[in-house]
């Protein structure tokens, strides 16, 4: 099997490069990141990025997300990914080219500031799309999903796993103030489940 991820608002970076090795040698899957900026220098900052994001047009992000999925050569290819690549996922089940979607603290919502007419509702693409095959990983303290959003997720058939008290970036960054350590590993563990067609229990 194969794997794309789409990174964070903070795009490619040692983190990935450290992830695509790990879960490649520990999952035994072919495995890459795609950068979500591509051709620009935002820096480190936050603000730039946010900025940034009206810009992105999801059909271009989506065909790199398949780009990526053909690179890597394998019969079957899932999706994951984190925070701002986490709403991309949920973009992504209009799409039959990923057999399993899992995102992180994907925002459910495009927020204010980044709407753009380029950038669709992730609601609007899951409705569309096939959303059974989505796994969101939620935290019940992250401000991007909130409880009503949670609730549309699940409306519209999405498949969801919620961690209490868990704050937005929980899981996939050790180096972030709101990293669970155990909610980590049991977030991963679900995910390699789900990505491989092994369910579990809806929470």
């Amino acid at each position: 099997m194969g794997l794309v991820i789409a990174p964070d608002i903070f795009s490619l970076r040692p983190l990935f490069d450290d992830m695509v090795a790990r879960l490649a040698r520990e999952w035994n899957m072919a495995v890459c990141a795609v950068e979500p900026f591509p051709g620009r220098s935002l820096g480190a900052d936050i603000q730039p990025r946010f900025a940034a994001v009206p810009s992105l047009d999801d059909a271009h992000h989506l065909r790199d997300l398949h780009e990526a999925a053909d690179a890597l050569g394998t019969e079957r290819v899932g999706l994951m990914g984190f925070c701002m690549g986490g709403m991309y996922c949920f973009k992504s089940a209009v799409s039959s080219r990923f057999d399993r979607i899992a995102s992180f603290y994907g925002m459910i919502r495009v927020p204010n500031d980044w709407q753009s007419s380029t950038q669709a509702e992730p609601l609007a693409m899951l409705a569309q799309g096939d959303a059974g095959k989505v796994l969101a990983i939620i935290g019940t303290k992250d401000p991007y999903t909130p409880p009503a959003d949670v609730s549309a997720l699940r409306a519209v058939g999405c498949n969801v796993v919620e961690y209490t008290e868990a704050e937005h970036g929980f899981a996939h960054d050790a180096m972030r103030p709101s990293h669970r350590a155990a909610d980590a590993a049991d977030a991963f563990a679900r995910t390699r489940d789900w990505l491989l067609g092994v369910t579990k229990n809806e929470q």
